[in-house]
């Protein structure tokens, strides 16, 4: 399922217009991404936690010619499934 599909589903289900429901969608996912960027965690109880991780920096190699490289460290985005979406899938 795509984000345009969601929003048609969030439209039959709800009643709401596919405009009003894509900006549901929309807010949902800013609000995710600006708590993110903030360092905190978002937990929907029952289907998930998104949180960051920092990754260190490390070293690598360039396939292409076998040098050494350095990989710089970043903060990752994660997604932990929660119990009962684990479930519902199993």
């Amino acid at each position: 399922m795509n984000k345009a599909e969601l929003v048609e589903a969030i439209a039959k289900e709800t009643g709401l217009t596919k405009a009003k429901s894509g900006e549901v969608v929309a807010s949902i996912v800013n609000n995710i991404t600006e708590a993110l960027k903030n360092g905190e965690k978002v937990s929907l109880v029952g289907f998930g936690t998104w949180s960051t991780t920092k990754r260190a920096e490390r070293k690598g190699r360039n396939p292409k010619t076998g040098e050494e490289i350095t990989i710089a460290g970043k903060t990752v985005a994660k997604f932990k499934a929660g119990n009962e979406l684990t479930k519902s899938v199993n």
